[in-house]
């Protein structure tokens, strides 16, 4: 979510000086010695710091990747097998998948290394070394610097620091930021790009309950998927090749189905995306007001066109499939985070957090001169940008990537300038640009679909949206058309050339400016964009006013805290989380325990309904009780809750027990506690995780792919 930091405050007591309360933290491995271990070892774990964190011999983390660009996943064997969630491997299962060979619907197990699918594009990242570098980034900023200065210099010297560090050496470095840029750190990556799909559950598996269960508990999804990680033969990062072998990992996790109970230990590590639990509370209703009830209404319009079409043809279905998912994922997180907020009445507590700070503040001059302004920046930022904000996000939500067209024709303005100038070296490498960025495109890309989008995204743009921050095309809808937003809409799909590859290929083989500028799809985009940078640019001001606020307001409680265990925000960087299995009460007179079954899903099962379809082969596994070992006392565990701190980027993380073995992966949190990124609610806040064991019954006794569990350490 350091030498210098410690874990947050946070709950009802935020800001007030109290320590980090139960299992709240996302905490930075190299500080674990000195923060953590103790309160980690009396909790259940067998293990040492150094066996968690060591640069210079292997430990857990050397088996924990980010996988892809925004999920985690884990190395289970020694050649390089990943688990990690289904709805991370979703892109890759969707990108294979065809009409003819639906792996959404019906799964995929490949039967030998030879049938694994390459994947181009699908990276795994491991983490080499985290260091502290404050103090280098500090020595080239100063106390006169405006952020935009301070920001170029923590940029320039955050290069040098990386380069240095990877020398040499064919590993990734950058240096991030850290507690709203009071900290810094060198996080030093080896990234494999050679990663193939292994196995997938059908969809009526991985995805069960969909849109209806995502963000629920009791929860009944298996949610995996299983990759691999290919090397060159010297077991170095490769291209693709035939010739490449599975990867030979510095370490890979047991698996263990010795089971789990109601308050053992459990560790998670992986990479939470991002925080923001240091808010203030005009920050937090900016959050409420703007950003999610935004969010909810767009995507909520966008989502049921999309739906209908996926519902009505099994080719859409899957051209969609990964877009829909990632857009609905947020969509009812934007929607509990609101509820959550409200219930908890978050931004009293915020206020009430601020009010402590202010008089620690003034109680001394010299916390006056460093401290005081910062509340009030903050607020001048979040007033100044309100109405800025709220266009920009309607221009993204709606127009620039709510609407296809709008993407991948704004993508050629790339070509614009070199045309003008006849740069031919850089217009030959921007139309390849293009042309790569359109092949994706196309693959996935319904027009039809589009179209109706577009005729409901335009029109609700101009109907929330005031005049002055809306761009010059839609003054041309008002007047031109009168305002008749599907004759605009169908006028441009049925004239523009990048509603079809053929005609978009056919251009990019002999591109010219006159036929590009006068191409419908082309002005709107060119039109869009323009009015996105004019309002960025008004914005930016005020941005670097909140970023000052923030950066000082931050510092203080850190001052203001010092000595105390405080944890910085997450950044999609690695961090460990501790707690225990646990069950919970959401409300009065309801219990929720701390494990699901095969048996739930049974009661679940619709054949009506997509989201609660059950296979038939499962349902014959659960007529004959025929779990093999995984099962226990006539039962099929599924998932379970924890009271571990996660965030989106956790998705697919391990699960593991106090000996460091994997009892499952992390996917997803609960409805009772959605404001988690903002407070973390101790008596709710719960991590939902498959269990390792219902991972195992579906590669072996569903799948048949017991190759795979043979790879694996199982610990019985």
């Amino acid at each position: 979510m350091k030498k210098r930091f410690l874990a947050l405050l946070t709950g009802l007591l935020l800001l007030t000086g109290a320590m980090v309360r139960a299992d709240e933290g996302m905490w930075l491995l190299p500080l674990l010695k000195q923060l953590n271990i103790d309160v980690m070892q009396q909790k259940g774990l067998k293990l040492s710091a150094d066996d968690i964190y060591q640069i210079n011999q292997s430990s857990l983390k050397d088996a924990v990747i980010i996988f892809g660009r925004g999920c985690t996943g884990e190395i289970v064997s020694d050649q390089g097998l990943i688990l990690t969630n289904h709805h991370c491997g979703y892109g890759a299962i969707q990108q294979h998948s065809t009409p003819e060979h639906d792996y959404l619907a019906d799964g995929f197990w490949a039967k030998s290394l030879q049938e694994e699918i390459p994947t181009p594009g699908l990276t795994a990242t491991f983490l080499v070394r985290i260091e502290d570098v404050t103090d280098q980034v500090n020595a080239a900023l100063n106390p006169s610097m405006t952020e935009a200065e301070r920001n170029q210099a923590i940029q320039a010297v955050g290069k040098k620091i990386a380069s240095s560090a990877t020398a040499g050496t064919h590993y990734q470095a950058s240096v991030r930021s850290f507690f709203g840029g009071n900290q810094f750190f060198l996080i030093v990556n080896e990234v494999y790009n050679d990663v193939r799909m292994v196995g997938a559950p059908p969809s009526s598996i991985g995805k069960f309950g969909a849109d209806t269960d995502n963000w629920m508990w009791p929860r009944h999804t298996g949610d995996f998927s299983v990759f691999r990680v290919y090397a060159g033969k010297d077991n170095q990062p490769a291209d693709y090749s035939p010739d490449n072998v599975p990867l030979k990992p510095k370490r890979f996790l047991p698996v263990s189905i010795k089971g789990l109970q109601n308050g053992d230990f459990a560790m998670i590590m992986g990479y939470p995306g991002s925080t923001e639990r240091y808010m203030t509370s005009v920050e937090v209703e900016e959050m409420m007001s703007i950003s999610n009830a935004n969010r909810i209404y767009i995507r909520g319009i966008r989502q049921d066109i999309l739906l209908k079409d996926m519902l009505a043809d099994k080719a859409v279905n899957i051209k969609y499939a990964s877009k829909y998912s990632g857009s609905s994922n947020y969509w009812k997180n934007s929607i509990g985070m609101n509820k959550s907020l409200k219930r908890l009445k978050v931004i009293d507590v915020k206020k009430a957090g601020e009010a402590e700070f202010t008089r620690w503040v003034n109680a001394n001059p010299e916390r006056v001169q460093m401290y005081g302004e910062a509340l009030n920046l903050i607020n001048e930022g979040v007033t100044g940008r309100k109405d800025y904000l709220h266009a920009t996000q309607y221009i993204g939500e709606a127009l620039s990537r709510g609407t296809e067209l709008m993407s991948i024709a704004g993508i050629a303005e790339r070509i614009v300038e070199p045309l003008k100038s006849g740069n031919n070296e850089e217009l030959s490498k921007n139309v390849a640009m293009l042309k790569s960025r359109a092949t994706m495109f196309y693959k996935d890309y319904n027009a039809p679909t589009d179209r109706k989008v577009a005729k409901a995204m335009f029109k609700i743009f101009s109907e929330n949206v005031p005049v002055q921050y809306q761009p010059d095309i839609f003054n041309t809808i008002r007047t031109k058309y009168k305002n008749d937003f599907d004759r605009f809409i169908d006028e441009m799909f049925d004239k523009s050339m990048f509603v079809d590859s053929v005609k978009l290929f056919a251009f990019l083989s002999k591109p010219n400016l006159k036929t590009l500028q006068k191409d419908p799809a082309f002005i709107a985009a060119q039109s869009i964009n323009a009015k996105a940078m004019e309002l960025y640019g008004l914005m930016e001001p005020f941005n670097q006013k909140l970023q000052k606020g923030q950066r000082l307001f931050i510092a203080g409680i850190m001052e203001m805290n010092k000595g105390k265990a405080l944890y910085p925000d997450a950044n999609f960087t690695m961090r460990l989380t501790y707690g225990e299995i646990k069950d919970y009460y959401p409300m009065d007179a309801v219990h929720y325990d701390y494990q699901t079954t095969l048996d739930g899903v049974m009661e679940k099962e619709d054949p009506d309904n997509w989201e609660f379809v059950v296979p038939q082969r499962l349902k014959d596994l659960y007529q004959a009780k025929d779990y093999g070992r995984y099962g226990v006392n006539g039962k099929m565990p599924i998932a379970f809750i924890s009271t571990n701190d996660i965030t989106g980027g956790n998705s697919g993380s391990p699960v593991m027990n106090g000996n460091g073995e994997l009892i499952g992966l992390a996917f997803d949190g609960n409805w009772e506690a959605m404001s988690g990124d903002i407070v973390f609610e101790n008596n709710l806040q719960r991590t939902i995780s498959v269990d390792i064991r219902y991972v195992l019954f579906i590669i072996d006794k569903y799948a048949g792919a017991t190759r795979l569990v043979d790879e694996m350490q199982i610990v019985e």
